[in-house]
C-alpha cells in the first residue's frame, strides 16, 4: 500500500475496531539457536524462511523495530495491521498517525512506538551474553536494550533441554578475568560460565534485566517486553558444542574496536553483574494489581521496575473466568498476545490458536491505541470451561509507579 493512504487506511481501522488493531504474527528465525517447538507454528513451517536462515524460534508483538539478522529483508521483525484484506506496517502507521496511535506523551518525546516485545523459544540455552547500553549503541546508529522477562505457563507445559538461566558474574570476578576468557575463544569453550551462576526457571516469575549485564537464557518460552531495539553481544564461545561466531561479539561494536579486548571486557557493568544480592534486586514474582478475584478477573504485574530510575516498559496478565465481562482502563497504549481460552476485545474476537501455519492471520493479537486504552475496553471470556488469558506490555513511562522488584510477597 502506498505511503500516502497509510493515513486513510489507519483511521478506518481505528474507527472500526474503535481504536483498537488487529496485528498479524511476526516470525522471527535465529541462525544461531536451536527452536523449540511450542510457539504453536506449525513444524512443517518452523524453517519456512530457508535452513540457512536458521530455525523460527521468535515471535515478535506490536514491533516497529526490525530484526538484525543477516540476509533478513528489510520489514524482519515488523508488526502489520490486517484490516480489510489490506496490511500496513505498525510502524508506518505510528509515522503517518503517531499522536492518535501512540499518545502525545510518547509521540512528543520519541517520535515512534519504543518498545516490543516476543515470545522466544528454544530447545536449550542461549549464549551468555548482553545488550549494549545507549552510549554503546549509539557508536554504530543503534538504541541501548534493557529487558525483562515472564514464563508464560500456558506455554511451558514442556521445559525443555535446560530451563536454567545464568545471570550476571560472581562477586569478585574483574575486567581481567573476562579478557582472559575472551583469549580462549578459539580453543573451544571459553570458561566464562564458570564465572556466573544459574538460576532455576520457574513458570509464573521472570527476571528485570538492565543493559551491561550477562545472562544466558535458558530453555523455557519467555515473554520479553525490551526497548526497541536489536543489539547485543556474545560473550561465550561455545555452547552446547556450537562454536559461538566472532562476529556474534562485536556484531554491534565499532570496527577498530573488534579486536580490543579490553575495551570488549568493558562494556560490561561489573557492578551490576557482580551484585551478590543479584537474585533479591532482579527475580520478578507477580503482584496483583488489586484483590479482584472474587469479581471473576484478577489483572497482575509481571513485568515491572525501573531502569536507570525510568519505567521503560512494564507488563500485565489478564485472567478472565469464563462468561465474565470486565472494562478494563490503563495509562496508555499496549500491545496484547493471548495465551489461553477465547473472547472477546471491544467488538473483536480473541482466540488462542492451536496450530499456526507461517503467513496464516490469527485472532490472538492487537494494538490498543492511547485513547482506547485511556477510555477503557471490554474484555469478555465467551468460552464456558477455561480463562480467558491475555499479555498485555506498556511503553516508557506509561505507569511510572510500578512495583519495586523485591517488593512481591508472594
Amino acid at each position: 500500500m502506498a505511503n500516502t493512504n497509510v493515513g486513510s487506511f489507519v483511521d478506518r481501522a481505528m474507527e472500526a475496531g474503535d481504536g483498537i488493531l488487529r496485528l498479524a504474527p511476526t516470525w522471527v528465525p535465529r541462525s544461531f539457536l536451536t527452536p523449540g517447538y511450542r510457539l504453536k507454528l506449525d513444524p512443517r513451517d518452523v524453517y519456512a524462511l530457508g535452513a540457512d536462515r536458521g530455525g523460527i524460534d521468535e515471535r515478535w508483538f506490536s514491533s516497529t523495530t526490525p530484526a538484525a539478522n543477516p540476509g533478513a529483508p528489510p520489514d524482519e521483525g515488523l508488526s502489520y495491521i490486517e484490516f480489510e484484506g489490506e496490511r500496513v506496517t505498525l510502524r508506518d502507521a505510528v509515522d503517518a498517525r503517531g499522536p492518535q496511535v501512540v499518545g502525545e506523551p510518547i509521540w512528543n518525546k520519541y517520535e515512534r512506538w519504543p518498545v516490543y516485545s516476543k515470545f522466544f523459544d528454544n530447545m536449550g540455552p542461549i549464549p551468555h551474553h548482553m545488550h549494549l547500553n545507549d552510549e554503546q549503541a549509539d557508536l554504530v546508529g543503534m538504541d541501548g536494550k534493557p529487558e525483562a522477562y515472564y514464563f508464560p505457563p500456558q506455554l511451558n507445559a514442556t521445559r525443555n533441554n535446560f530451563p536454567y538461566t545464568f545471570f550476571g558474574l560472581e562477586p569478585g570476578v574483574t575486567k581481567d578475568d573476562i579478557v582472559k576468557c575472551l583469549e580462549r575463544w578459539n580453543e573451544g569453550y571459553n570458561g566464562i560460565l564458570n564465572l556466573s551462576r544459574a538460576y532455576r526457571l520457574q513458570p509464573g516469575t521472570g527476571w528485570l534485566v538492565p543493559t551491561c549485564t550477562l545472562h544466558a537464557p535458558g530453555s523455557l518460552v519467555t515473554f520479553e517486553p525490551q526497548w526497541g531495539s536489536d543489539v547485543f553481544a556474545m560473550y561465550q564461545s561455545m555452547v552446547e558444542e556450537r562454536p559461538v561466531p566472532w562476529d556474534l561479539l562485536v556484531v554491534n561494536v565499532p570496527e577498530e574496536k573488534h579486536q580490543d579486548l579490553d575495551y570488549l571486557a568493558g562494556m560490561l557493568d561489573y557492578e551490576e553483574n557482580c551484585d551478590p544480592r543479584f537474585m533479591e534486586n532482579h527475580h520478578l514474582k507477580p503482584i496483583p494489581v488489586a484483590d479482584t478475584a472474587d469479581e471473576g478477573y484478577v489483572d497482575r504485574w509481571v513485568c515491572y521496575g525501573k531502569v536507570g530510575g525510568e519505567s521503560l516498559f512494564c507488563a500485565r496478565e489478564l485472567t478472565i473466568d469464563p462468561g465474565v465481562k470486565v472494562k478494563i482502563k490503563d495509562n496508555g497504549p499496549y500491545g496484547l498476545i493471548v495465551t489461553q481460552g477465547r473472547g472477546k476485545i471491544g467488538n473483536m474476537p480473541l482466540e488462542c490458536p492451536a496450530m499456526i501455519r507461517y503467513g496464516q492471520m490469527t485472532e490472538d493479537e492487537v494494538f490498543v491505541t492511547h485513547d482506547a486504552a485511556r477510555e477503557g475496553v471490554v474484555f469478555e471470556n465467551t468460552g464456558k470451561h477455561e480463562p480467558l488469558v491475555t499479555l498485555r506490555f506498556f511503553g516508557p513511562e506509561t505507569y511510572p509507579d510500578t512495583p519495586e522488584v523485591g517488593s512481591s510477597t508472594n
